[in-house]
Formats: structure tokens, C-alpha cells, sequence
């Protein structure tokens, strides 16, 4: 069986769908690929993402593909549109007649701008991840599928396919994101700690005495003189620290822990 050339977009959409793990991601531009696959997959003229957070709208990212129209039509959403819709009943509005919602007065706005834009259809799926809504996937049509393809259902389940593979890329850089942070915060806690240990092996060597009166020192000059602990151990490692006021604070930090 020879895949069709729609199957090689839809795997290489769903690869490029995976592939946040980058430093360098961009969510607009990640969100405008998608919505590009989507136009070239979909019988669509363009597409665009609505993220919602606590209801309201953080971002709108429109196809390459008449990227205008589409941000147009997004941005005629705030009083009401399908992205609401389908982000706030956390289903998929179903592709509907923009002359016949603006007939029912559904959308008001919405489909005054469509018709403007001389769009015919839309729909819309929910943007979610593990029942977590992020916002949703609008799809614009500028001419209606024939009655024979009108109700499968295929171009709905394919934009939801492609919605579900967006959140996860985001969520999945997201994760990434919050892991290296964490590493990186590790890291910096390992590295000062050695430094700190550093110091005070130095000093105890130098003044001939225990390691536990060297941190005392350490801790009381770096209070004294609101001094980060890391600070003042790097500045005893490259010698630049004090060290007979350092002596003063260990001989001051032996009374005050007696007291």
C-alpha cells in the first residue's frame, strides 16, 4: 500500500508537532506551523489558535495563510465564536453555515466579520491536555463540502488530531522548561555548596582550628554585611576576603553561640 501524499503531510505534521523540546521554541511560531499543516490538510482557506487561560484570551497565532483574515476572525471573538464555544463546552462545534449562524444570530460579530471575508463555514476543537483546556483550533472555509462528505465527521477528527498533538507539544516544552530550571537551580545549590565547604576547609587549615568555627566566621561576616554566604565563600577561595575580620567574626560568633 502506497501512502497517499495527504498521509506523508499528516505524519510529517504530527513529527513537527512533537518536536518542542528545543531551547529555542516559540509558541507563535510553533502554533502558526501547525495551523499551516491544518490549511494544507483541511479543505480550509485558514486556520488560527485561541489559548485561554482562566478565561481569558492570552494569545491568538493565525496560519501563514491569509494570516490577516484569520487573526481578524479570532479577534471578533471576544463577545462570542466558535473558540469560545468549543473551549468552554470542551467539545468540538461541529462545521456550520456562516449565513445560517448569523441567520439564528449566533455570533453576531463573528459572522458579520466572516461574510465579510467571504467565508462560508467554520469549526472549531477544544485545545486540551488531560481534560485541562488551553483554548481551541479554529478551521475557516470558504466554500461548503458536498452533501456526500457534509456529516462524516473526517476534517473534525482530524483537526482534533491535530489540536491534541499541539498541546501536547506545548505542554511537553512546557515540562521541559520547568525540568531545566529545576536542574539549573540544583546545580547552582551543588556548586555553592562546594564553595562554601571549600572555604571553610581553607580558613580551619589557615587558623588551625575546626571547620565548624570557619562557617561560624563565614555566616557572621556574611550577616554583618548582608553578603550572600556563596559570595563571601568565593571571595575567601580567591583570597580577597578580610581575614582578620573574618577572624574577628569567628572569636564574636563563639560568644554569641555561648550567649
Amino acid at each position: 500500500m502506497h501512502p497517499s501524499t495527504r498521509e506523508i503531510r499528516l505524519a510529517q505534521a504530527l513529527v513537527e508537532s512533537a518536536d518542542t523540546l528545543t531551547d529555542g521554541f516559540e509558541a507563535t511560531r510553533y502554533l502558526t506551523g501547525v495551523a499551516d499543516h491544518c490549511v494544507r490538510l483541511l479543505p480550509a482557506q485558514a486556520a488560527g489558535f485561541m489559548l485561554i487561560d482562566e478565561d481569558r484570551t492570552v494569545s491568538l497565532t493565525a496560519s501563514s495563510a491569509h494570516q490577516e483574515m484569520a487573526r481578524d476572525l479570532l479577534e471578533a471573538q471576544r463577545d462570542g465564536g466558535p473558540c469560545l464555544d468549543s473551549y468552554s463546552s470542551g467539545r468540538p462545534v461541529r462545521p456550520v453555515s456562516i449565513r445560517a449562524a448569523r441567520a439564528a444570530a449566533r455570533w453576531p460579530e463573528f459572522t458579520e466579520r466572516a461574510l465579510v471575508h467571504d467565508i462560508a463555514a467554520t469549526f472549531a476543537v477544544p485545545l486540551r491536555r488531560h481534560r485541562q483546556p488551553l483554548g481551541a483550533l479554529n478551521v475557516f472555509v470558504r466554500a461548503l463540502p458536498d452533501g456526500s462528505r457534509a456529516d462524516d465527521g473526517t476534517q473534525l477528527r482530524l483537526a482534533q488530531l491535530i489540536a491534541d498533538c499541539a498541546a501536547l507539544g506545548l505542554q511537553n516544552h512546557t515540562t521541559y522548561v520547568q525540568c531545566r530550571t529545576l536542574a539549573g537551580q540544583l546545580q547552582q545549590a551543588l556548586s555553592s555548596r562546594v564553595r562554601i565547604e571549600q572555604a571553610k576547609g581553607m580558613l580551619a587549615e589557615r587558623w588551625n582550628t575546626g571547620a565548624d568555627d570557619a562557617f561560624v566566621a563565614l555566616r557572621q561576616y556574611a550577616r554583618r554585611r548582608r553578603l550572600p554566604l556563596d559570595r563571601v565563600a568565593g571571595e575567601v577561595i580567591d583570597r580577597v576576603a578580610d581575614d582578620a575580620e573574618l577572624r574577628r567574626e569567628a572569636e564574636g560568633g563563639d560568644d554569641e553561640e555561648r550567649a
